[in-house]
């Protein structure tokens, strides 16, 4: 199999069927990767080709994204179902021990994968993320008021006229400049008639109820057993603040915290220094 060119993969759950982009060899060891939020599995586009000569990468898209199918009517997306959607998708897979790699909301659903089954995580890798985003308690009734009366809006329903145009207003909603924004954009398109329309779901909009408070992310996290790495972007994200990270990564028994310089997207912006990171923890 040529290592530059994914093939496509469906995941078929008992609710839900799921799409996957598959680099490497079938026998080479599995790294299950997970994409951040409206993104898809071509966030791995630059990344994958670069570790696939030792492993087997297959990026899931998570419900809602990418060509993975959409929630039913009437359902919301909350995070827990995140993290047994890829338990149950790694068993279709027939992944029983694997290493796992995270970015963004990929790298919070990854933390509690490694928690919830420490047992099935050889080494587990994060991008930009460490557990999911946390709820200090200051904003939380006007939070869970505002989501209760949200109705989905937003980038899902827009049309462009051409890729390009997709990939321009993602560059300025995302600060992502244009030639790393594309491989996401491209997967994340499908055409109609009407133009070029976002494929993933509107309701992905819409602004959580409930978040979890710091302490019980902590309690989570101590429960990761696997050889972590954490990848973090310097200056800090502004959702990502340093003094949080370093709070959460002293929770982890065996973790390495590395800094780099970019922007959230380390992967796509320094595919070669990300790989090399990578494969240095995977060894």
């Amino acid at each position: 199999m040529n290592a530059a060119a994914p093939v496509e993969r469906e995941v078929a759950l008992p609710h839900l069927r799921l799409r996957a982009l598959v680099w490497g060899n079938d026998n080479a060891p599995p790294l299950l990767a997970l994409h951040g939020w409206l993104d898809n599995a071509g966030s791995f586009a630059r990344l994958a080709p670069l570790l696939a000569a030792e492993h087997r990468v297959i990026a899931l898209e998570l419900p809602g994204h990418g060509h993975s199918e959409h929630l039913p009517p009437g359902m919301q997306y909350h995070f827990i179902d995140y993290v047994r959607t890829v338990l149950a998708a790694a068993d279709l897979l027939g992944l029983t021990r694997y290493d796992l790699l995270g970015h963004s909301l990929g790298a919070g659903v990854a933390s509690l994968v490694a928690a919830a089954a420490p047992e099935r995580i050889a080494r587990l890798l994060l991008i930009e993320g460490l557990g999911p985003i946390a709820d200090d308690g200051q904003h939380t009734l006007r939070r869970f008021r505002d989501a209760l009366a949200s109705t989905a809006t937003g980038r899902s329903l827009r049309s462009f006229s051409s890729v390009e145009l997709a990939i321009a207003a993602r560059t300025m909603a995302s600060g992502l400049p244009a030639d790393q924004a594309r491989p996401i954009v491209e997967r994340g398109l499908r055409h109609t008639d009407a133009g070029w329309h976002w494929r993933s779901d509107p309701r992905l909009n819409r602004p959580s109820a409930l978040r979890s408070p710091e302490a019980q992310i902590h309690a989570l996290l101590r429960g990761i057993e696997a050889p972590t790495a954490l990848l973090l972007s310097q200056p800090d994200t502004p959702y990502l603040p340093g003094a949080q990270m370093q709070a959460r990564a002293a929770c982890v028994t065996n973790i390495a915290v590395t800094h780099m310089d970019g922007g959230h997207h380390l992967h796509l912006e320094h595919p070669g220094a990300v790989a090399s990171w990578a494969r240095c923890h995977l060894a």
